[in-house]
Formats: C-alpha cells, structure tokens, sequence
C-alpha cells in the first residue's frame, strides 16, 4: 500500500490519507468543498460541487490517474433537492463509460457542506 498525498487538494483534517494506492487500485477518501489554497469551504450547491470534483482530480492526477480510471463514485448530499444540479455538473465532468455510482442523502456531513464524494479508481494496464 501507498499513501497518496498532494497540496492541490485539502489536507486530511483527521487521521486518514487523501489516497491509498492498494495494486491496481486508488481508494480516494471523500472529499468536501474546501478550496485547498484558502482552506475554506466554497458557498452553493454549484461552486460546491465543482470545488469536490477539482480535489479528487487533483488527487487522481497526483497518481498519474484521471476520472478516466473512476470505476466507482458515491455522493453523498445533504439534500436530495440538489440532486439534478450535481448530477449535471458531475456528468460534464465525465466521459462514457460512466463508473458505477451511488447516491445518498445523509443527515449531515462534515463542516455542514452540501456534498461529499469518494472515488475508487483502477490503474488500467
């Protein structure tokens, strides 16, 4: 196993890493909207989102991966209610064949954001 870890992302704010590379595998912790130059959470649903899909690509990047190599997404929202807006900022953010998904709403996430992702990607051969 390998800890992936870059400054273009958030700093983990607990004991877990960015990434772990396992084999061909990238498990990416869930991120949530903190911009990583000012460390603060990004205000709305839309510049949320966003803000989440730049530090996982970040991430996948640091591994030499893309969304290209994401088998696997699961959101979590506060809200199903901004359902239809991430899913249209998520799906122009990726290409056919869309990896598996899934989507909760949870009852909170951390520093109160309106969304959270994670990400398991495959290094492809």
């Amino acid at each position: 196993m390998k800890a992936i870890q870059t400054n273009n992302a958030p700093a983990a704010i607990g004991p877990y890493s960015q990434a772990i590379e396992a084999g061909d595998f990238l498990y990416i912790s869930g991120q949530i909207p903190i911009d990583p130059a000012t460390g603060e959470v990004v205000e709305g649903i839309e510049a949320q989102t966003k803000q989440v899909l730049a530090n996982l690509q970040a991430i996948l990047e640091e591994a030499d991966l893309s969304f290209n190599n994401a088998v696997k997404f699961t959101i979590f929202l506060n809200s199903m209610e901004d359902f239809a807006t991430v899913n249209e900022i998520y799906g122009a953010a990726l290409e056919e064949p869309y990896p598996a998904r899934a989507c909760v709403e949870v009852s909170r996430l951390p520093k109160d954001v309106l969304v959270e992702m994670d990400i398991v990607a495959y290094r492809k051969a």
